[in-house]
């Protein structure tokens, strides 16, 4: 809140961009759903089979070993990054802490 009013605080578009981004979305919604059954169904050289040609079962359950091994991958990646953000944080809280508990930054004469 800025100013003790909450009013100011809502996003206030006014009637032609509303339009606009609204019809923007249908357009980009509409282009999609044309497009898509096109790029499902579609048979090339390889048969429909894809990239990897034919898939057996020995490679799907490796594809989904990866699969599972990546989302905790992931986690724990992103939980390190925002541990050392947050200690990196609060090591500047506690420098400024200590900043102004010392008498040679408070300032004065």
């Amino acid at each position: 809140m800025i100013g003790g009013d909450s009013s100011d605080d809502q996003i206030h578009f006014t009637a032609m961009r509303r339009t606009r981004l609204l019809v923007t979305f249908t357009a980009f919604t509409i282009l999609l759903l044309v497009f898509a059954p096109g790029a499902l169904a579609a048979v090339r050289d390889n048969g429909g089979q894809g990239w990897t040609g034919e898939t057996s079962d020995g490679m799907i359950t490796n594809v989904m070993f990866f699969t599972i091994a990546f989302f905790p991958t992931v986690i724990l990646v992103f939980s390190l990054i925002e541990w050392r953000l947050d200690k990196r944080k609060e090591a500047r809280d506690d420098a400024i802490r200590a900043r102004e508990k010392s008498a040679d930054w408070r300032g004065g004469w």
